[in-house]
């Protein structure tokens, strides 16, 4: 029963997404420092807040680009929505599987391609980034790709991440920052200071696309 139900929120999810998202009128700042990626020869690690899932699913579809999902039932139905949307999904999270999954997207890197974190997930704390990012530029010369998108209309649920869904039709900004690189000789203490540059990275977005509207 339980993969039924994770099947059915999937088909649900893929159908309302899919729908919503042909409307939004987007607009996006920063698009060249994902083109500052690609002419690297490198890939990129694309990091966003847990809430934001809804608008990036259909945003950034059909690039193959593989996601960390949590284990649990809800991890089932997100992997089930977003592969229809030519997604991959490696399968763990910070408090379950989470090594496998890095391993897992790793070997996509190296393969070609791209990967991404909701870095706050699968349980928060809100607006917390926890370390995968930095642990996988380190371990594969991938650059991490921070983002966030804003959207004027939209439904706010009384969720632990803020999750917003999209009013049909609404304006959405997609802001874009620069790629952080982590070398490969990296301290520990170098480590952490990219991390705390990837949450204030992340944090400047959110303030600076939220208050747009």
């Amino acid at each position: 029963m339980d993969g039924f139900k994770s099947w059915l929120i999937g088909w649900i999810g893929y159908f309302t997404i899919n729908i919503i998202g042909r409307t939004i009128r987007w607009q996006s700042e920063g698009d060249l420092y994902l083109d500052e990626i690609y002419k690297s020869g490198k890939r990129a690690i694309f990091t966003f807040w847990h809430g934001r899932i809804f608008p990036a699913t259909y945003y950034w579809r059909d690039r193959g680009i593989v996601v960390m999902t949590s284990m649990n039932r809800d991890g089932d139905a997100i992997a089930q929505c977003i592969q229809r949307f030519g997604y991959g999904a490696a399968r763990g999270s910070s408090s379950r599987g989470g090594f496998r999954a890095l391993v897992e997207m790793a070997r996509e890197i190296r393969r070609g391609r791209d990967c991404a974190f909701t870095i706050d997930g699968p349980r928060g704390p809100k607006y917390i980034a926890k370390q995968g990012p930095v642990l996988l530029a380190f371990k594969t010369g991938a650059a991490i790709f921070c983002f966030h998108i804003s959207m004027k209309h939209r439904i706010q649920l009384k969720s632990w991440d803020d999750f917003q869904i999209p009013l049909p039709f609404t304006p959405a900004l997609v802001l874009k920052s620069e790629p952080i690189w982590v070398p490969p000789d990296s301290s520990e203490a170098h480590l952490r200071d990219l991390h705390q540059q990837m949450q204030a990275t992340l944090d400047k977005l959110r303030v600076e696309g939220d208050s747009r509207w």
